[in-house]
């Protein structure tokens, strides 16, 4: 039969198809095309409405994750003062983040699993509401500590529970969702920095500085409580329990990726300025400096997890550490000179493998059970290395008084990094590993 033909009888098929037909007696009437398509339209509709409202739920979510974080760190002196805390327990203040998202993320699969993601993300939403609020008027140093850690409750869930939900709901859109969720979480990041100390300084009251950033939080709850699973859950795979996730080379290796990474970053955060300022720089330059690598980190993330998708995670990641060795050696050896600006600005570039991490939580597993087990075992290991990190540098520039080691070991975590990228950045899935142990 030609196309000619075959074209001929599928559209005849497809007109007797169309013809309405006569019943016959005592049978009831077919219902008319409108009826039938009348009720699949209103649920298409609701279908779209609540996918835009977890699109959002997201959205406002991840604005909040690391706000209890940069909030306390840009008026800590003023914390110190207030509360009378001493520099042993600030050290461990600064850390407590760390150890909150390396706990209480592995423990994000389970609640998912047995609340399911409206229910965990809302509930840890308004825990840190409560916890914000809490940890502004605690009377104590050690109620200040008990409140933030609940105050962090909703950054170290929404860590592992956030690529799942993406993972879940959104398979065909997971660059452009990490995008949506990483861009988001560099902007709540960076406007908790730079904002906590002008609302200090305004008002006067370091509290209100703190407890203000319960606001968003709350705000965040709203598309959660109105978001409906069912509506948008039509061929939406369950989150299902995968075991034995210790036994797979590629959730190790994204651990060191994650670990090496989120260390690099953490040093950059904490010990940036005082690097400059040994170098010469005065303290405002070298706040400038911080705040350019923050603000280089916010369009690199908009673009990395949908690149990373169209390219394949191997070339963006490549470009990405290619900025990592000039970014170091010039930081090191020509640091407060001219060219600090371009050292910095490389080094935002670099640290942006932080997003193609979280996307490939997403891209390295076949079910939501295996994006949820890949993320949680990565990111509570990779916290506690990352926690290492900054410490490790004060201890050893305590000891030596020098910045040659430190830098050494920023190198040596690029190396790691570099080596555990290029394991995870090929085609492979967490599953497949598994069924193959």
């Amino acid at each position: 039969m030609t196309t000619e033909a075959a074209q001929a009888e599928d559209d005849a098929t497809r007109t007797a198809a169309a013809r309405p037909t006569e019943p016959h007696p005592g049978e009831t009437p077919e219902p008319t095309p409108h009826a039938e398509t009348a009720e699949p339209r209103e649920g298409v509709r609701a279908a779209a409405a609540m996918g835009w409202m977890l699109v959002a739920g997201v959205v406002l979510a991840a604005f909040n994750f690391r706000t209890a974080v940069t909030s306390v760190g840009a008026i800590l002196a003023e914390v110190r003062t207030g509360l009378g805390m001493s520099e042993t327990v600030a050290g461990l203040l600064t850390t407590l983040p760390v150890l909150a998202f390396a706990g209480l993320g592995a423990l994000a699969p389970r609640l998912a699993r047995r609340f399911g993601p409206r229910a965990l993300l809302t509930g840890a939403l308004l825990a840190m509401g409560v916890g914000l609020v809490a940890r502004a008027w605690a009377p104590s140093t050690a109620l200040f500590l008990l409140f933030s850690l609940l105050a962090l409750a909703a950054g170290a869930i929404g860590n592992v529970a956030i690529p799942v939900i993406v993972k879940r709901y959104f398979p065909g859109r997971i660059g452009v969702m990490t995008t949506l969720y990483s861009t988001t979480l560099a902007v709540g990041t960076a406007v908790a920095a730079g904002a906590t100390a002008p609302i200090e300084h305004l008002l006067d009251d370091w509290r209100i500085a703190l407890a203000v950033w319960a606001l968003p939080a709350l705000v965040a709850i709203v598309p959660w409580l109105l978001w409906h699973p069912g509506a948008a859950a039509a061929g939406v795979l369950p989150i299902t329990r995968l075991r034995g996730v210790r036994h797979s080379r590629l959730a190790w290796m994204m651990l060191l990726a994650f670990g090496a990474q989120s260390a690099i970053a953490y040093i950059l955060m904490g010990w940036t300025t005082t690097i400059l300022a040994f170098d010469g720089m005065d303290a405002a330059a070298a706040g400038a400096m911080l705040g350019l690598l923050t603000v280089v980190q916010i369009p690199v993330s908009v673009v990395v997890p949908m690149l990373t998708v169209r390219w394949g995670p191997r070339p963006v990641f490549l470009i990405l550490m290619a900025c990592y060795p000039p970014a170091i050696a010039g930081l090191w050896l020509d640091g407060g000179g001219p060219l600090t600006w371009l050292w910095m600005a490389l080094l935002g570039i670099g640290t942006s493998v932080f997003p193609l991490i979280l996307t490939l939580f997403g891209l390295r597993a076949r079910t939501p059970g295996g994006t949820s087990a890949l993320s949680s075992f990565a990111q509570s290991g990779g916290y506690l290395i990352a926690g290492t990190g900054p410490l490790a540098v004060g201890w050893v520039f305590g000891l030596t008084g020098s910045w040659s080691v430190p830098f050494g070991l920023l190198a040596a975590l690029a190396v790691a990094l570099f080596a555990a990228g290029l394991y995870v950045t090929r085609e492979r899935y967490i599953e497949d590993e598994l069924t193959a142990a």
